[in-house]
């Protein structure tokens, strides 16, 4: 009887997604959820970012012996910050589609950020360096590759 139900169950499921309205219903329902999961996202980046402008101001204002690494440190936060707030701009400015090429901004900038505060190994530095040298290679072939241009706009 279990065996019964399995097959009875699964032919139902077969013959619910031919109905046109799943075909429209899921995808839609699907997207209101991540674009409302964006925007809530894009909320919590700005007071983060505008948190990283209240640190900078702090910084500049009351440090009497600065700590400059930390303050590029937060410098390149608040990068990322403003790299992933313009992604998500952008994803819904192209339609619904993230340009890999931030993805890679994003990714030099994390690099980048990783190195400076971790810097005391010289060998992950130079790990560190080479997934940066990978990352803009990337991005070369990306823009050079006629077929990656008109996609990645």
């Amino acid at each position: 009887m279990r065996e019964t139900w399995r097959i009875t169950s699964q032919k139902a499921i077969f013959e619910f997604s031919k109905l046109p309205a799943f075909h429209i219903a899921v995808p839609s329902i699907l997207q209101f959820i991540l674009n409302a999961s964006l925007i809530i996202l894009a909320t919590v980046l700005c007071i983060l970012m505008a948190k990283e402008i209240i640190h900078f101001v702090e910084f500049i204002v009351t440090s009497d012996t600065p700590n400059f690494q930390h303050f590029l440190e937060q410098i390149l936060v608040f990068f990322l910050y403003f790299e992933f707030i313009s992604m998500i701009v952008k994803y819904f400015r192209e339609n619904y589609h993230f340009p890999m090429r931030y993805f890679l901004y994003i990714g030099i900038t994390a690099m980048i950020r990783l190195i400076i505060v971790d810097h005391d190994d010289p060998f992950n530095t130079l790990l560190h360096a080479f997934v940066i040298l990978i990352l803009i290679l990337s991005y070369y072939i990306i823009n050079n590759t006629p077929a990656m241009k008109s996609f990645n706009k």
